[in-house]
């Protein structure tokens, strides 16, 4: 178990809640103050008398960095101690951490002025005044927190049910130039939509266009409306063909036609319900209706969890190539429920399933491993190693794009597979789907990769074993090596009249080459059943 971190100011109800929290789950319980006290062999009040707040604050980063190195622990912080971002930090890695908050008045009833003495911050002649002074000026910082539950008119029981919920629910934050946002990841969070909305800062009296499919809109659209409706919100659904096929420049114009008479503006948000394609649609169109609205990304498709619903990157296709119109639009938040995953069928699992393999040959040797391990069952992606795996998939793509968020440089990686598979993709008229090309590609790239020397021949063997263990496609249609040979020309990657290669060296290790000799290209294609002609 993951830890579970309770914050929020004095009063709010962190160690009773955390108690509760700490038996129901059979974990063991800490409560900062009580630790810091112990150790110090005083009271808090002296401390402060004697020592100064200042060493308190530093008893504090230090047992955070301390506890944050544990697993199974439900923690209540002191009221003060994530308010330093840095100690924030280092709590949001090691579980989940939820903020506790009240009411004002409440915490007057809670904090009696008899217990003033135990409180060093106030121990002062107006204890209201005092306590909507600290309120105020740790708005901020509690507001950064990702989860949060007003337990004002909550009961116990209500209260620990509710952080029992967010306990699996998994926080990614990403920075990009000017902000950053948060993927959260957990099964339920469809229910939870409106409420990290509005911890997002989103404002709650906005209209939000909720953009989806004719698929996905019966299945998911009237929950994610009615927790929009819960939190505030006023949502629209918009509609959106299904299929690569209608990523086009037309099926954005209209669905700028069903912003405007839905009476959107600039204050509004879009929210993209349901797979890759849906998402880049609606991101692109957020990006330039009105010069551009807030968006946020709610994936259900395996594919779009982990690859397209991070990173900011939206547009459309032209008839010559694959997304070659659109904008960085990053989304203001990403959310996440694996359970959406068990109204998809098998070959859509395969075809996301593509791209974890794919971040596990780029950068986590481990997650490449445990997908060789588990024997290729479906099964997996209903149960609760979704969101383990959708996670470690998600850090690698998140240390990339972070690294590199407009696609200078090492974010090229990103597109192992991709040379070939988007030119298979087109030559298909997009009946083969992304994660299929991708898989192709893959292969294409790792013989390239030992025909120049550049890896072992057991790499190959490697990657068509995974892939071949999941049911995805190894070998290349039987398609004109010239015909992919002029669909890979319009890649949009390609660099003047060079097209970009990355190819891996090892499982877990890969580079970008613009270098590749055709004949090379050629040959290896034809060695996996292109034709040539």
């Amino acid at each position: 178990m993951r830890n579970i971190v309770l914050t929020g100011f004095m009063g709010a109800g962190k160690t009773t809640i955390g108690r509760e929290v700490a038996r129901r789950l059979n974990a063991h319980f800490i409560d900062m103050d009580d630790e810091i006290e112990q150790r110090a062999g005083k009271s808090i009040p002296a401390i402060f008398a004697e020592d100064g707040e200042a060493t308190f604050r530093d008893m504090e980063s230090a047992l955070c960095e301390e506890l944050s190195q544990q697993q199974g622990l439900v923690i209540a912080t002191g009221g003060g101690a994530l308010i330093d971002p840095s100690n924030r930090a280092v709590m949001t890695r090691s579980g989940t951490v939820v903020c506790l908050t009240c009411a004002p008045d409440e915490i007057l009833q809670r904090v009696t002025p008899a217990a003033a003495p135990d409180r060093p911050l106030l121990n002062v002649r107006d204890m209201r005044a005092e306590i909507e002074r600290l309120l105020a000026a740790r708005v901020d910082a509690y507001a950064a927190i990702p989860w949060q539950i007003d337990t004002t008119s909550l009961s116990v029981s209500d209260i620990a049910e509710r952080v029992i919920a967010l306990a699996d629910v998994i926080t990614l934050p990403v920075d990009y130039p000017g902000g950053s946002y948060n993927i959260h990841i957990g099964d339920g969070l469809l229910d939870r939509v409106g409420e990290a909305m509005r911890l997002a800062g989103i404002p709650a009296d906005s209209r939000v266009a909720v953009v989806s499919n004719p698929i996905v809109t019966p299945l998911y659209a009237t929950r994610v409306s009615d927790a929009l409706c819960s939190s505030g919100f006023t949502p629209i659904v918009c509609s959106v063909p299904d299929g690569e096929q209608h990523k086009t420049l037309a099926t954005v114009s209209h669905l700028y036609g069903q912003f405007l008479v839905g009476g959107l503006d600039r204050s509004c948000t879009v929210v993209a319900l349901g797979g890759g394609v849906t998402g880049d649609i609606a991101g692109f169109a957020a990006a330039t209706f009105m010069r551009g609205i807030r968006f946020t990304q709610t994936p259900t498709t395996l594919l779009a969890m982990v690859d397209s619903s991070v990173g900011g990157k939206t547009g459309v296709d032209l008839p010559q190539g694959k997304n070659l119109v659109g904008a960085f639009k990053q989304p203001a938040l990403v959310i996440i429920d694996p359970t959406t995953l068990s109204t998809l069928p098998p070959v859509e699992i395969r075809s996301g399933l593509a791209e974890v393999i794919k971040h596990g040959v780029i950068g986590d040797a481990g997650l490449f491993d445990a997908l060789h391990r588990s024997g290729g069952q479906i099964a997996v992606w209903w149960g609760a190693r979704a969101a383990e795996w959708i996670a470690r998939a998600l850090a690698v793509k998140i240390a990339i794009v972070q690294e590199d968020p407009f696609e200078h440089g090492r974010r090229a990686v990103l597109n192992l597979g991709h040379t070939a598979g988007h030119a298979l993709e087109q030559l298909s008229g997009f009946s083969m789907r992304h994660g299929e090309a991708v898989g192709i590609g893959m292969v294409v790239a790792a013989r390239i990769a030992v025909a120049l020397g550049m890896a072992d021949p057991e790499l190959t063997n490697r990657i068509t074993a995974i892939l071949e263990q999941w049911h995805l496609p190894i070998r290349c249609p039987p398609y004109a090596v010239d015909a992919i040979w002029e669909a890979m020309s319009h890649d949009k990657k390609r660099r003047g009249r060079s097209l970009r290669w990355i190819l891996p060296r090892a499982i877990g290790e890969v580079s970008v080459h613009d270098d590749v000799p055709s004949e090379v290209v050629r040959q290896v294609l034809i060695q996996i059943g292109a034709k040539q002609i």
